[in-house]
């Protein structure tokens, strides 16, 4: 297993998290992904995966969900 953790920008509620971590699951081989929501801050996500991923998915599913990964 592998742990990724990233910053995203511009989450604000239980929506938001939400719409990230259905994004970043969706991603081949990611079996969980926290969310510790700081609302109108930079939020700190981790992910778990079988595998490391590749930085650019990661960038896209973000930026699918509507936020940024800083």
């Amino acid at each position: 297993m592998t742990t990724t953790t990233i910053t995203v920008s511009g989450m604000t509620c239980g929506h938001c998290e939400a719409a990230v971590k259905e994004e970043l699951g969706a991603l081949d081989g990611v079996t969980d992904v926290d969310v510790d929501l700081n609302p109108g801050s930079e939020s700190p996500v981790t992910i778990t995966s079988a595998a490391e991923l590749d930085d650019a998915a990661i960038r896209a599913a973000v930026d699918e969900a509507g936020y940024e990964v800083k």
